[in-house]
């Protein structure tokens, strides 16, 4: 069994101080004996506005978020998946939605950039369109860690199911899910989503998020999950900063798989 952390994040629009406060809660899940903590989507920066959020995007090689991260990997000793970093993006003038994956020497050893971008009507009148100022990825996302292989996702992922089997069938045992997700489309759909994720694909996921209300206005749910692959869910359901950590066995995964018809053989 592997010790991984969720951390629960309300992050605004003053960069180094949501570094700070990611560094004190993987501070957090390092005492508490975790070996990988997960940060939620868009955890170094919720900007107030476009111009903002274009201004600090990160290069896109290195940069503030990329290096304060690696330090921290290495210096606290714990891997860590840091997500939904902007990225410059090296020829359009758009931005990437960038996830890095770094050991516990400071090591990036995967990175994934985020495949499906949230472009939605809400009933409520809530419109985003991150297509306008992301491009998107095109390539999937799976890195061998001390939990087993991983795949790798950020929040709007959720709602394409076909992407876990295939990570799935890539080896994946574990998913991670770190999100942003608005909070109108979280009560009616997170908890659920998430534990159909692991349950058809059996597998564990880890699911970190943002809370609370944010400089431009927007509102996100929170209510950070770890599931298992039998659908048991940890949920932190408090409106605050918090760490969640569960044990994940890929023993367990292996044995609920054979139990079942499997289409997981990797490729």
């Amino acid at each position: 069994m592997t010790r991984v952390a969720a951390v629960q994040i309300s992050s605004g629009d003053d960069m180094q101080r949501n570094l700070q406060a990611a560094a004190d809660l993987v501070e957090q899940a390092r005492n508490r004996n975790a070996r990988l903590a997960v940060l939620p989507e868009c955890f170094a920066l919720m900007p107030a506005t476009a111009q903002q959020r274009q201004a600090l995007a990160n290069p896109s090689n290195g940069g503030l978020v990329e290096n304060t991260m690696s330090e921290l990997a290495k210096s606290a000793g714990i891997w860590i998946l840091a997500a939904g970093i902007f990225t410059k993006a090296k020829t359009s003038g758009k931005i990437k939605n960038t996830t890095f994956l770094f050991d516990d020497k400071g090591a990036k050893v995967a990175r994934y950039d985020k495949i499906n971008l949230f472009d939605i009507t809400l009933p409520n009148g809530e419109r985003y369109l991150e297509s306008s100022y992301t491009c998107a990825g095109d390539k999937l996302a799976v890195a061998d860690t001390p939990a087993g292989t991983v795949g790798i996702t950020v929040c709007y992922d959720l709602r394409f199911p076909a992407m876990y089997t295939q990570l799935a069938s890539l080896g994946a045992k574990w998913f991670v899910i770190p999100s942003a997700f608005a909070y109108s489309t979280g009560q009616a759909h997170w908890e659920v989503l998430v534990r159909a994720r692991a349950i058809e694909n059996h597998a564990y996921v880890v699911a970190p998020a943002q809370w609370g209300v944010h400089p431009s206005g927007r509102r996100t749910y929170g209510h950070t999950m770890i599931v298992d692959p039998w659908g048991k869910s940890s949920v932190c359901r408090k409106d605050e900063n918090c760490v969640l950590i569960e044990d994940v066995s890929i023993d367990e995964v292996d044995k609920i798989r054979t139990r079942f018809t499997s289409k997981f053989e990797s490729q």
